[in-house]
């Protein structure tokens, strides 16, 4: 007998014509006598398999009962005007105006990379230069990015990713913990990219861990290129958090913590 194969798996049709229908083409597998023989599957049991994936489904998936997590920030204070809207389940739509081109470059590594949305609008006193906007963007970020995680409820909490780019090579290891800490150990070995002070790459970790409470390692691996050094640090960072921040269905909405919470105090 000859059997056809359509490409639902639940559904089996036997003597299907062996005539070709270019209109209407059918996916056919010959199966040879010393096959096992397919084996039909009744309509209570597929219906009985329908119920309990999809219990499994509702059980296992907290991303099919939740909205977007979104948090929008606006700071203003008498040195900048910063607003943030940061969306964790986006799809990596930049949209970033600081001021400080370098930044907004590197604000457009987190949006790519972590598939966040990251609208950033900052007006401040970079006549000066540019430490007082790249601070408040970072804590504005943190801030953020604390208000759309919420209560943290079925988050894996943990990220780690190591990102090369070219002879650069950049660690990130992350805890969505709400206790704050950052280590930081690159060698940038140019004191400007552009016009951008690297010193204020630190700056920026630092403001934007201390509001959102994060604990946030970075050790550079290799690198002689500033600009490279720095950007692989963005890109590792945007996929850490972009795993700690994802939601794991064997956790099943609860708090990744064995003390029950995970708060900023």
């Amino acid at each position: 007998m000859e059997l056809c194969v359509p490409p639902h798996p639940c559904v089996i049709r036997t003597n299907c014509s062996s005539s070709s229908n270019l209109l209407n083409p059918s996916p056919r597998v010959l199966l040879s006598t010393t096959h096992r023989p397919l084996v039909s599957i009744s309509r209570r049991n597929m219906q009985k398999c329908s119920s309990a994936s999809s219990t499994i489904k509702a059980l296992d998936s907290p991303m099919d009962t939740v909205t977007d997590r979104i948090g929008s920030v606006k700071r203003v204070t008498n040195e900048t005007n910063v607003v943030v809207e940061l969306n964790l389940d986006g799809v990596g739509s930049p949209d970033s105006t600081t001021g400080i081109p370098f930044l907004d470059h590197m604000l457009d590594q987190l949006a790519s990379h972590g598939l966040f949305d990251v609208h950033v609008k900052a007006v401040g006193d970079t006549h000066i230069d540019d430490h007082h906007t790249n601070e408040d963007v970072g804590l504005a970020i943190g801030t953020a990015l604390l208000n759309a995680l919420g209560d943290r409820k079925g988050i894996n909490r943990f990220g780690d990713f190591t990102a090369p780019l070219d002879e650069a090579l950049v660690h990130v290891a992350l805890d969505l913990s709400g206790r704050p800490h950052l280590s930081y150990d690159l060698q940038i070995p140019t004191e400007r990219v552009g016009t951008y002070d690297t010193q204020l790459v630190e700056h920026f970790f630092q403001s934007m861990v201390n509001t959102s409470g994060m604990t946030l390692h970075i050790r550079q691996l290799a690198g002689k290129n500033s600009h490279h050094i720095i950007e692989a640090t963005f890109k590792a960072f945007a996929r850490a958090l972009r795993q700690a921040i994802e939601y794991d269905p064997r956790r099943r909405g609860t708090v990744p913590s064995s003390k029950g919470v995970l708060s900023r105090s």
